[in-house]
């Protein structure tokens, strides 16, 4: 089957894609201005932070604010394995009430 990249359709689908893209692009703008910001703040508060506290300790609360990353990372991915894993749960529960007769 050929498709007319002159149809409404077409038209309708690309346009679609480039509304997409440049949401996409703008969130992505918003997300590294937003790290940029972050990581200001953290150099920030680290400094501040290094003059009132010994080496060891500020040893340990570099690792602390990193684990601290580190953990909020694998937080969300397994909230979202979790979620992922109870919407295949629900559709293999609907597909054995419909059977096989049902297809």
């Amino acid at each position: 089957m050929l498709l007319c990249l002159s149809s409404p359709c077409y038209r309708k689908e690309r346009l679609l894609h480039e509304e997409k893209k440049q949401q996409l692009t703008g969130q992505l703008a918003d997300a590294k201005e937003l790290k940029e910001h972050v990581d200001r703040r953290e150099k920030l508060v680290f400094g501040m932070v290094s003059r009132y506290l010994p080496q060891d300790q500020l040893q340990d609360y570099q690792h602390f604010v990193k684990m601290k990353s580190a953990l909020i990372i694998e937080q969300r991915e397994l909230e979202e394995k979790i979620k992922l894993g109870e919407e295949q749960l629900k559709c293999l529960r609907e597909s054995l009430l419909l059977g096989p007769s049902n297809f």
